[in-house]
């Protein structure tokens, strides 16, 4: 008697305990405050880890693999809603690190307004770089989604947020900048009325004119974040005019080009650098509408770009000297000869070549989302293909490529002659004199 009372006993503890505990993993957070950054590396590792199981463990280990990396997403997706600000901003770190190097286009279809739902909270309710990370979520969606209805509805949803917080002089400085970039890039991919996008550049134009010379040939003084808000706004702005009608660019050459010269004396080097290139982009569109185009003031223009070219200032950091002498040889070259430095990008199996001051913004303006992603995009993302005119991507099984990876040693010598050659080249080119001076 004693002992069937004493396993009843038990028995009802032992139920009241495991009651408990259920009610503890409840009241759990799915991606807590201490954990998100772990949940975060985890998430980042996940890429490397899905391909070896595939290779090791066959369909089963690959299928297991995609189940736990989609588990993953979910719990990314769901906890961008959550009431932690650090656990939001760790989701949405994690889902742009997914969509930067792994094409998802099934995966968020069926998700894409429960995120949009969620980048939009982020953006009206978030702090500076919640909004940034919100941001370039909403511009890698579309990107995944490509052009067509899906990424309309997605754009439709999140323009006039994005609008809202560009035009705002109160917004965190940072979360405008992103707005910035996000806007012209998905105006690139989702936009469906032209007229629209002569809004967004108009947008723009109200930033960046900002920092032209006045008529009397003063200039306004801008903070270095200001002015940095001005270049991603000029930036977005160029990448819109390569996709802009004939008569659209006639108007704008004549409205801008006398006036873009003048950010060239700006102090800060990345301004001067994306107006350089912003007017190489505007020679090479007006020589594309008139071969015999001729600009009344490319003489002022050309010393200015050549002493760009060879600057020497000491007041200037070593490296941005560095750098603007680059782009700027480039650039006089463009606008002088109307030649381009061709580069070549290599993907797999594959080559594409930079040939043109349009495809070298379209190009920049991806990399800067998807990052070291561009290359596996460039081979399976069908938007971006479709952008650079790659046609369907190329599929190729992994004993074919096995077979036609190149040996190691043959790799090494190869490296080594273009070293080399490399060298000998930029040597050719390199102004030595100028180096010496600074010194």
């Amino acid at each position: 008697m004693y002992l069937a009372e004493l396993k009843l006993t038990l028995t009802w503890t032992a139920q009241r305990i495991s009651v408990w505990l259920g009610a503890q993993q409840r009241a759990v957070q799915p991606f807590s405050d201490e954990d998100v950054s772990i949940e975060t590396l985890s998430h980042c590792s996940s890429f490397s880890d899905s391909a070896s199981l595939t290779e090791e463990g066959g369909d089963g280990a690959e299928d297991g693999a995609l189940v736990d990396y989609e588990y993953k997403l979910k719990g990314f997706i769901d906890s961008t809603v959550d009431k932690s600000a650090k656990t939001r901003q760790g989701a949405l770190d994690g889902l742009k690190t997914a969509m930067a190097t792994k094409i998802l286009y099934e995966f968020i279809t069926d998700r894409r307004m429960t995120m949009t739902d969620s980048i939009e909270r982020c953006l009206k309710k978030g702090k500076g770089e919640e909004q940034a990370a919100a941001a370039s979520l909403a511009c890698l969606l579309c990107l995944q989604l490509g052009s067509g209805m899906e990424s309309e509805e997605v754009f439709k949803t999140l323009k006039p947020v994005f609008k809202s917080i560009l035009n705002d002089g109160t917004a965190n400085i940072q979360a405008r900048q992103a707005c910035a970039t996000s806007l012209g890039v998905c105006s690139l991919v989702a936009e469906d009325d032209i007229l629209d996008v002569y809004s967004t550049m108009d947008c723009f134009e109200s930033l960046f004119s900002r920092s032209y010379s006045r008529p009397d040939g003063t200039r306004a003084t801008f903070s270095p974040q200001v002015t940095l808000l001005h270049q991603h706004a000029l930036q977005a702005w160029a990448l819109l005019l390569t996709i802009c009608p004939s008569a659209q660019l006639q108007s704008l050459l004549h409205r801008h080009l006398s006036r873009l010269p003048s950010l060239l004396e700006c102090e800060e080097v990345n301004m001067r650098i994306a107006a350089g290139e912003t007017v190489a982009l505007l020679f090479e569109l007006a020589r594309d509408l008139d071969s015999e185009f001729e600009y009344e003031g490319l003489d002022p223009l050309c010393t200015k770009l050549s002493s760009l070219a060879t600057d020497c200032n000491k007041h200037r950091a070593k490296n941005d000297k560095r750098k603007q002498r680059s782009v700027f040889r480039d650039v006089l070259r463009a606008v002088e000869e109307g030649d381009f430095q061709t580069e070549t990008i290599r993907f797999g199996t594959e080559r594409m070549s930079i040939d043109s001051w349009v495809r070298k913004r379209t190009y920049e303006a991806f990399r800067g989302f998807v990052g070291s992603g561009m290359n596996y995009h460039l081979q399976a993302n069908e938007f971006i293909r479709n952008v650079f005119r790659l046609g369907p991507p190329v599929m190729i099984d992994s004993a074919t490529l096995k077979a036609m990876k190149i040996p190691r040693f043959e790799r090494h010598l190869y490296n080594t002659a273009a070293f080399k050659a490399r060298t000998k080249a930029r040597n050719k080119v390199r102004d030595k004199r100028v180096d010496i001076g600074e010194f």
